[in-house]
């Protein structure tokens, strides 16, 4: 795997490095080994699966606050999306800032979102499925999120919205 840190601190685009034959190809996923070596959470204890019927289907901007913050890593195994973090720690220096990446079954790339990070996403192509590895379990005392189109995250989502629920909807704006 290679880890490319993204402007994000802290966060990481994740390539893999498949080997490939006449079968295919094999490569790892995750190696709890190269995450501690980066300082970056090991720990999975749940793994979540979305899948999504139509493109411009947005799910987001999800995180969990305290004191079952969360890390996630994230990759698109059907279809494509747009991947989008924010960065929430008060103390960091991309405080309310966005990233965005587009994740595929083609381009086989992942994302880890660290603790205190917002995640949403678009799906750029129908019957999109998602994978994510946990490092918290999902408690709904502490499920947040913000509006997927706040002005102060300045995401440009890449389709027309077709479908948000009515719950990321009802998020509130960024402070």
């Amino acid at each position: 795997m290679t880890f490319t840190e993204t402007p994000l601190t802290g966060a990481f685009v994740i390539d893999l490095e498949p080997h490939a034959d006449e079968r295919g190809f094999f490569a790892r996923t995750f190696c709890r080994r190269e995450f501690e070596a980066r300082a970056l959470n090991p720990v999975i204890v749940q793994c979540n699966t979305s899948f999504n019927l139509k493109a411009g289907t947005i799910r987001g901007m999800h995180y969990q606050k305290a004191p079952s913050r969360e890390a996630k890593l994230v990759r698109c195994v059907r279809g494509s999306i747009q991947d989008v973090i924010v960065d929430l720690r008060t103390d960091s220096s991309t405080y309310g800032r966005s990233f965005a990446i587009e994740l595929s079954e083609e381009n086989h790339r992942a994302i880890y979102i660290p603790e205190s990070f917002a995640h949403g996403f678009q799906t750029l192509e129908d019957q999109s499925e998602i994978e994510y590895q946990m490092s918290e379990y999902y408690s709904p005392e502490s499920a947040a999120g913000y509006r997927f189109d706040d002005p102060a995250f300045a995401i440009r989502w890449p389709l027309e919205v077709t479908i948000v629920s009515p719950r990321d909807l009802a998020w509130p704006a960024f402070p």
